[in-house]
């Protein structure tokens, strides 16, 4: 038996004469972490070019694990399946095997319906005209596509995978291979007479690691332009997917969101807060993981595609995240597009059109109005080749005019092209684009050096290189504009003079890894963070809590005089407005912010330390938060049931027990919560509340915090959990109503 370590909370397991390879945990980009480390390698097998690698996964028993996803197995059980060969007709490796996902009855089921779903999307007419966007004639095509490209077959999940649930005590995996949990996310694999420990728990100070290091920006907001974020595919282990950043009018725009989508942006200097919506193109890994990333937000991001490409994410997202499809609209603020029209977004012009893919799958032409010379900039992921439309127009899969629609589409003249030239059944090829008239073409989503024959058709793209197709006006800065906004919001009362006053300080910019405050020193200086992040470490707790854009880095020494509280440093390249201690402290007294921001302050640092607030959620959220809390005191042996709660109650002091029934089923105390279950969800168990001592809150309005994705997240996750440690069944019943959806008014 061989145990070993592939990457932070991922471990490889190997019985050689059990034929079984175990990748235990798997997070985003597994696979290229495997890769990296020569887990798997190109072999040739009776004749056959392959790959080795894993035949089992074990499961976190953990969703999420210090802010980030930690099962993610689409792209291994992919390369399973394909790259060994075990679904390949007549390939050596396919000798009847299957993949195995090993773990918690609920995690894998959860996964093999994430997995289906990123198979194949919508499976069938009835989802497709449920979706809406598609005529019943489309849909029949879409469906002929469809299962061109699955053999014939949609296939349910349990044809393509075997499962193995683990309990406490041993379970047979394979060939007289056990595994038995010792305790959550800790499991015993054992074999004859060896066994070995397997812990799947992170550190609180451990994030699951990205595969690739890639060289730190510092991006201009230009009027129109794109920043090349990822050239690779989901095999390529030295850069990221496929994906380009939009910058329109200072605002940022992601197409698509492949794995480490976090990781990607602060490298360009980007934190997630900052994106102004994504246009997504469709539900494979490789271009979906990171929509992860973007629900455990402080606020909703704007989501764009045609309903049938966000139908098949609903599916997929919630699948994976074991909640029901209406909770989509918590995390996201839809606007669904029309294919083959332009819909105008925030002045952006946008059209999107079909692509046949095994999913659905939507391109996007992209146009900026500017005078009588409109710049265009055209995404084509995923895309087929003309030889593979070839084939379905000869198979009478797709009509003539269908056909010549799609190459049209393709070939469509622009600025700025960027192409899927993977190849294969289900990609692109660039020498369909060999006599594209486009100003520039970019070519994409392989894991190959190009050719000199693919030279001739397009270049490539270095991380963070950035196409500018409108620059701004060098009269006119956007981060400025930034920063009048979040000191608008910060001090709604100021007179407009005394925002100007604080705008005319210099803009800063520090390179990753400068350090703004050191721990017991006084500051000259409070910094608006403009761009980027920074960290620091609570000494409390020794875990790392993160600024983001928006954030106001010294606040309170600014006109305290306080010494700074720990170190904080550039998480990023950041770009900051510098304020002067003494001009701030003056902003402050002229102003009489004194009281109100001493308010601020203890409100603010009291959400920062609960778990329900402290991560991801942004210091302007958390201000905002602060200005809506109440003060509210009950005296020890109150009782009270969750529908006379209808606002969230975070615990200051005492202690509150939850009671079902005679069940005890948690201890509340300092920093825990309760209530609001109706507002947020629509339903309610009803709890009863018990003060065993003088217990003091502060009361939050539930409504509010439906906006707060994390948040809202993290509520309805732990009102299952109640749920569950209370034996009711009817979490299904709630699922199939409308839980997730905040109560009508």
């Amino acid at each position: 038996m061989k145990t070993l370590k592939i990457t932070t909370g991922v471990y490889w397991v190997e019985i050689e004469e059990a034929n079984l390879r175990i990748l235990c945990g798997c997070p985003a980009d597994a696979v290229k972490h495997m890769k990296k480390r020569g887990f798997i390698e190109e072999i040739e097998k009776n004749g056959v070019k392959c790959e080795t690698g894993p035949n089992a996964i074990l499961l976190s028993d953990v969703l999420i694990q210090n802010g980030q996803f930690a099962n993610l197995t689409e792209f291994p059980v992919l390369q399973m399946l394909y790259l060994q060969g075990m679904i390949i007709p007549k390939h050596p490796n396919n000798n009847g095997t299957k993949p195995l996902l090993i773990g918690g009855e609920d995690m894998v089921n959860s996964q093999m319906e994430y997995i289906f779903r990123g198979n194949y999307g919508l499976v069938n007419k009835e989802e497709l005209l449920e979706a809406g966007g598609v005529s019943p004639e489309e849909a029949d095509e879409m469906m002929k596509i469809k299962l061109f490209f699955a053999f014939g077959n949609i296939n349910p999940a349990q044809n393509l995978l075997d499962r193995r649930i683990v309990l406490d005590d041993p379970i047979a995996i394979r060939n007289e291979v056990y595994i038995r949990r010792l305790k959550l996310n800790v499991y015993e694999i054992s074999y004859k007479d060896e066994h070995t420990i397997i812990d799947l728990n992170l550190a609180s100070h451990e994030r699951y690691e990205a595969p690739f290091q890639l060289g730190y920006q510092f991006i201009k907001r230009e009027y129109f332009s794109v920043i090349h974020s990822g050239e690779g595919d989901g095999w390529d282990i030295h850069r990221p997917c496929m994906s380009s950043i939009i910058v329109f009018q200072g605002k940022i725009y992601l197409i698509d969101a492949g794995p480490n989508i976090a990781t990607t942006l602060n490298y360009l200097g980007i934190s997630i807060n900052e994106i102004e919506g994504i246009f997504h193109t469709h539900v494979h890994d490789d271009h979906f993981a990171g929509l992860t990333s973007l629900i455990r937000t402080d606020r909703k991001v704007n989501y764009y595609a045609t309903a049938l490409v966000r139908a098949s994410v609903t599916k997929k997202l919630c699948a994976l995240m074991s909640i029901n499809e209406n909770n989509f609209e918590n995390f996201f603020t839809i606007q669904d597009l029309p294919f083959d029209e332009w819909s105008n977004v925030e002045g952006l012009q946008v059209m999107p059109f079909y692509s046949p893919h095994p999913v659905e799958t939507n391109c996007f032409v992209f146009m900026a109005e500017w005078g009588n010379d409109d710049k265009t900039y055209v995404h084509l992921a995923d895309t087929s080749s003309f030889e593979v439309l070839d084939r379905m127009l000869q198979n009478n899969v797709i009509t003539q005019s269908k056909y010549d629609k799609i190459k049209n589409n393709y070939l469509q003249t622009a600025h700025l092209k960027k192409i899927d030239v993977g190849g294969g059944m289900i990609h692109g090829n660039a020498m369909d684009f060999r006599n594209d008239d486009s100003h520039k073409i970019v070519l994409a989503h392989t894991n190959k050096p190009l050719t000199m024959e693919q030279r001739q058709v397009g270049s490539s793209a270095a991380f963070g290189m950035v196409d500018t197709l409108i620059p701004a006006n060098h009269h006119y800065n956007y981060i400025l504009e930034t920063a009048f906004n979040y000191l608008r919001f910060y001090f709604p009362n100021a007179p407009l003079y005394d925002i100007h006053y604080l705008l005319n300080h210099p803009l800063k910019n520090f390179n990753v890894g400068s350090i703004l405050f050191k721990k017991g020193h006084v500051s000259d200086s409070v910094y608006l963070l403009l761009s980027g992040s920074v960290d620091y470490i609570d000494s409390k707790t020794n875990t790392i809590h993160t600024f983001y854009a928006g954030s106001l880095i010294g606040f309170y020494a600014g006109y305290l005089g306080m010494n700074a509280l720990e170190t904080y440093w550039a998480a990023s390249n950041i770009q900051t407005l510098q304020l002067p201690a003494d001009a701030y402290n003056e902003f402050v007294l002229r102003n009489n912010l004194y009281v109100e921001l001493k308010k601020l302050e203890d409100y603010v640092i009291l959400l920062q330390e609960t778990w329900l607030f402290g991560e991801v959620v942004s210091f302007p959220i958390l201000t905002k938060v602060a200005r809506m809390m109440t003060r509210v005191w009950l005296e020890p042996n109150t009782s009270l049931y969750t529908y006379q709660v209808t606002d969230l109650h975070l615990i200051v002091k005492g202690e509150v027990e939850i009671w079902f029934g005679s069940q005890l089923i948690e201890k509340l105390q300092e920093g825990d919560f309760f209530g609001g279950e109706f507002i947020l969800f629509g339903e309610y168990c009803n709890f009863e509340l018990r003060m065993t001592q003088d217990t003091n809150f502060y009361c939050l309005p539930a409504q509010e915090l439906t906006d707060i994705p994390i948040v809202f997240w993290k509520l309805l996750e732990t009102y299952e959990k109640r749920l569950r440690k209370a034996g009711k069944n009817e979490i299904s019943l709630f699922r199939k109503s409308n839980i997730g959806q905040p109560q009508k008014k």
